[in-house]
């Protein structure tokens, strides 16, 4: 005898329609991108700090420093990290533009000036030279790099087709000089960051919107790179084999070549759960190289467990996730490119150096993004974000927002003046990321007043970027000076809903 179930109601329950309509809510917010990039990058470089504090001490006296000697120069580089932060918040996009040409050319002769004998130094042991030192402080030309060709990308793409047939193609010419500065950062012996730099020519590409038949056939020429490091011998191609020997759970040179890979793995489980608390770390006691750098990550888990682990992790991801976003909703497709660019850097490198500490990837020597303890890395990361955080204020619903309601607080106390909607950019046409973007919140005043010109004409429609339909340049259309005022408190004006 069979018995019948009553059907089931395909309408979702009322907490799944509370759940996703304060979700809607929430990430309708105008300037909510702003805000969370802000949180983001400080309590990542907050984590930074304290584990600066945590895994730099014994080196320091080792070295014959005083105890906190390390980690204090670290937070000096955080506090000019955060001072280039502000800078990049107060520039004009326009200015960031125009000057993309001469950051690229300023690092083209830095690259070039590292691999002069006497002015480029470097680590012995591997064989790299990749530092210039200027007084106390060591600068690292690869790392200047990836922003350089991040934003002269962005320049230099934003507006054209995908056409690699003529050498006059602007895809060309990209990567043509990005080829260049590999071949300059493999010069300095340093594949590691020769690998991420890569990772932000390939991202830019994509985002540009090049085909996916061209990205498989660099993936291709990666790959064979790769394969060629394999077999060319050296520490290199020793870190293959510990990579594949940890697969198989087989560690033979646990005292030689797998050394670090291995003390990394007993600091991850010493940490189990829970943690063996802040600060009490043992693996930093000379048993685990590079734990203030390169192996931070593992010190992490030993100490906050795997929960502080994976807040880290939840960190990065949050950055990617509002980092993209930003560059889907940016007004103009320079502004996209460059943030989806810059957040891929950041956080494709930081799951690189995560992956390759739980032994998911080999080796690389990359470090962990405004968390390990390095100089260079910390001032241009923190300052890269800073790009990041000015392309989420200039996006349009945020620029709107501040007309009617004014700037927010954090503006107003580091004096940071209203942003202009399309940071003075050309309404470029082309697609890339966000090309066919779905239409989004916006405010009923902006909508009402931004899309006529001041003679009544519709111009919501003109002009196109990488995301959303923004009015070009020379549709005439000019933003007025008056603030937007809601009609009156709590009026409907003050909620937002889609186009």
């Amino acid at each position: 005898m069979s018995t019948t179930h009553p059907p089931r109601s395909e309408k979702p329950s009322r907490m799944s329609q509370v759940v996703g309509s304060a979700q809607d809510t929430l990430l309708s917010l105008p300037g909510l991108d702003y805000l969370m990039i802000r949180i983001l990058v400080l309590f990542l470089t907050g984590i930074g700090v304290v584990m600066a504090f945590s895994t730099s001490m014994t080196w320091s006296v080792a070295e014959g420093a005083t105890v906190w000697s390390t980690a204090l120069r670290q937070c000096l580089m955080v506090a000019i990290g955060l001072m280039l932060f502000w800078v990049a918040l107060k520039v004009p996009m326009r200015v960031v533009r125009s000057l993309a040409p001469w950051l690229l050319g300023l690092t083209l002769i830095l690259l070039i000036a590292v691999l002069i004998p006497g002015i480029g130094t470097g680590r012995e042991e591997v064989g790299s030279q990749s530092w210039i030192p200027i007084g106390p402080v060591q600068l690292q030309p690869s790392e200047i790099a990836k922003v350089a060709i991040a934003v002269w990308g962005a320049n230099h793409l934003a507006g054209h087709r995908h056409d690699l047939t003529t050498i006059k193609s602007p895809f060309v010419q990209y990567v043509l000089v990005a080829g260049a500065f590999f071949l300059l950062i493999i010069a300095q012996g340093d594949v590691g960051m020769a690998l991420s730099f890569a990772a932000v020519v390939a991202f830019t590409l994509i985002f540009a919107g090049i085909k996916w038949g061209i990205v498989a056939s660099f993936a291709v020429v990666a790959l064979l790179g790769m394969i060629g490091l394999f077999l060319s011998g050296g520490f290199r191609s020793q870190r293959f084999h510990t990579y594949f020997d940890a697969l198989t759970g087989n560690f033979e040179n646990t005292q030689n070549e797998a050394f670090q890979t291995y003390q990394g793995y007993l600091s991850l489980a010493d940490g189990s759960l829970g943690g063996v608390g802040l600060g009490q770390s043992r693996a930093k006691w000379f048993y685990l190289p590079e734990a203030k750098n390169d192996f931070v990550f593992a010190v992490i888990g030993e100490e906050l467990g795997l929960w502080g682990g994976a807040l880290v992790i939840i960190l990065f991801a949050l950055l990617g996730f509002f980092g993209l976003r930003t560059a889907v909703r940016a007004s103009n497709q320079f502004q996209g490119l460059m943030a989806a660019a810059l957040t891929m850097g950041v956080v494709s490198q930081a799951f690189v150096n995560i992956g390759y500490v739980v032994g998911a990837l080999p080796v690389t020597g990359i470090q962990l993004p405004m968390i390990s303890a390095g100089g260079t890395s910390a001032v241009i990361t923190i300052g890269s974000m800073g790009l990041l955080a000015s392309v989420a204020r200039h996006e349009p619903e945020a620029v709107s927002a501040m007309q009617s309601y004014g700037r927010p607080m954090f503006d107003r106390l580091f004096f940071i003046g209203e942003p202009n909607e399309d940071g003075g950019a050309k309404g470029e046409r082309g697609r890339g990321l966000g090309g066919n973007a779905k239409p989004r919140a916006v405010p009923v005043t902006a909508r009402r007043s931004s899309s006529l010109r001041p003679g009544g004409e519709d111009v919501s429609s003109t002009g196109s970027g990488i995301v959303g339909q923004r009015p070009s340049r020379r549709s005439g259309h000019t933003r007025s000076s008056q603030r937007i005022r809601p009609s009156e408190p709590g009026s409907p004006d003050t909620f937002y809903r889609r186009r």
